[in-house]
């Protein structure tokens, strides 16, 4: 079986971000990642890490202006300089967190500008991207993302990303298979991984229930079944990663209800 992340943006809503940590470490996470780490200081954020014995697997380079609407910007022309800058600096907590993998979010497509000439920023800014990340022994994940939670996106399917993955040719630039919102929409998912695991270009994957994206045993996805195809496929092609827990627990911010919820990972035996 795959071993399992807390996604401590969503998970834990009740405590405090740092307080986090410890939590996920008590309901027996031994990984952990997170949209953005940029707003705490890299040595108190390792620190958590030590302290509770866990690996920070992932997180995202810096979106942009998150508050202002920003959903990445590395496929947006005219930024390529603030694309750089902001990957610098995820790529230097990443060796501060002992971090494998970044996440660089594609971004909304911008009004007025055609999507060929948006594709050609991306590529080059993932170029740049993970020629970077490979001096550091770091890998470099893109994401298709569902246009119901996020319309405007610039990547949102499977194939879309494998090709731009090829497209660009480095061994460390992966696809983040996120199963939420592949369901959502293309659905197939047990084809899909199928499909795409062997190839080497998966590089992490993510699980939410469906529609609601609360706990994986809540809604119209079979995960057990999805699990056992995963370490069918997995056991055959060699795959050894993470699934990331990125969902809203469905009790919400009441407390312990993060743990209450997770009937099902004790479930799979992880």
């Amino acid at each position: 079986m795959p071993q399992f992340a807390a996604n401590l943006s969503m998970l834990y809503p009740e405590l405090d971000f740092l307080d986090r940590f410890e939590a996920a470490a008590k309901d027996g996470f031994k990984g952990v990642e997170y949209l953005f780490p940029y707003a705490y200081d890299k040595a108190e954020l390792a620190a958590r890490l030590q302290a509770n014995g866990l690996q920070q697997v992932l997180f995202n380079a810096p979106p942009g202006d998150w508050d202002k609407g920003d959903k990445g910007v590395a496929c947006q022309p005219g930024r390529e300089v603030e694309f750089r800058d902001g990957f610098a600096r995820a790529l230097d907590y990443a060796a501060a967190l002992a971090c494998p993998r970044v996440h660089v979010m594609a971004g909304l497509l911008p009004a007025g500008v055609p999507r060929e000439a948006a594709r050609a920023t991306y590529l080059a800014n993932l170029q740049h991207a993970a020629a970077s990340a490979a001096a550091q022994g770091v890998d470099v994940l893109i994401e298709p993302i569902n246009t119901r939670d996020i319309p405007g996106f610039f990547l949102n399917r499977q194939d879309d990303a494998h090709a731009t993955v090829q497209a660009v040719g480095a061994a460390n630039l992966k696809v983040q298979m996120d199963l939420y919102h592949c369901q959502i929409v293309e659905g197939d998912v047990a084809k899909k991984i199928r499909q795409y695991l062997p190839t080497g270009r998966v590089g992490h994957f993510q699980i939410a229930g469906v529609p609601e994206r609360h706990e994986p045993d809540v809604g119209e996805v079979n995960y057990p079944y999805l699990f056992k195809v995963i370490d069918e496929v997995a056991a055959a092609c060699g795959w050894q990663g993470w699934l990331g827990c990125e969902y809203r627990p469905a009790r919400g911010a009441t407390p312990g209800g993060t743990s209450a919820g997770l009937g099902w990972l004790k479930a799979t035996g992880a």
